[in-house]
């Protein structure tokens, strides 16, 4: 099959001062996100959610086979049956299975296996990684890169959620199989991580942390 190619579509240059304006103020806003425990229980509008999820499908993927699966979780006893298959897990994460060099890495950030989170926010994006996708006919087709496309619309999809006003969460409970029978996934697809999505929680607080300076992140040669 030849390629079929178009116009590079809706590109639009801007001027250099432009750029690091735009970069700056970027760089600003995003530095604002943080990880957040406490969640209020306000609602959030189904179509903000909606349009978060456009941008995350919006992400590059191997071949362009797009090896996501979002499932939007608000029904309050879908989260509580969420949250109790997650304490389940962490419980046995905090007290049998963590290497005590592990759980020293993560006392500075308070986190232990109670996850009421998970009930409290309006909602839950439970991400998905196919690892292969079936068409019509009952063909399979291997999805190639299908973490690392899947990592980089879950960014997008945090990046939007701040970009709207609203705060997130990334939980991954392990082992996380517990999500395909919960939610009705199929076994080709494997739980990616649980996004908690909201309005923060009033007095919320977060941990006293600090990100590493560009020259520790970043080369240039």
């Amino acid at each position: 099959m030849n390629p079929t190619f178009i116009p590079l579509p809706a590109y639009e240059e801007y001027p250099v001062d432009d750029m690091r304006r735009r970069a700056a103020w970027f760089c600003h806003d995003i530095s604002r996100r943080r990880t957040v425990r406490d969640f209020s229980p306000r609602p959030v509008p189904r179509d903000v959610i909606e349009d978060c999820l456009r941008a995350a499908g919006t992400a590059p993927s191997g071949a362009n086979l797009q090896p996501w699966h979002f499932v939007v979780v608000g029904d309050p006893e879908i989260k509580r049956t969420i949250c109790l298959g997650a304490e389940k897990e962490e419980y046995e994460f905090y007290h049998h299975k963590a290497p005590q060099e592990w759980l020293d890495a993560l006392a500075p950030l308070g986190t232990d296996e109670h996850k009421t989170f998970l009930e409290t926010a309006p909602y839950l994006i439970v991400i998905f990684a196919q690892s292969y996708g079936v068409l019509p006919d009952g063909r399979k087709v291997k999805h190639y890169y299908a973490q690392e496309s899947v990592g980089i619309a879950t960014g997008l999809l945090i990046t939007a959620i701040h970009h709207a006003g609203l705060v997130s969460l990334t939980h991954t409970p392990s082992p996380m199989g517990f999500l395909n029978d919960i939610l009705g996934r199929p076994a080709r697809e494997r739980p990616f991580l649980i996004l908690v999505v909201g309005y923060p929680a009033d007095g919320a607080k977060v941990p006293a942390i600090t990100k590493k300076p560009l020259e520790e992140i970043a080369t240039f040669v």
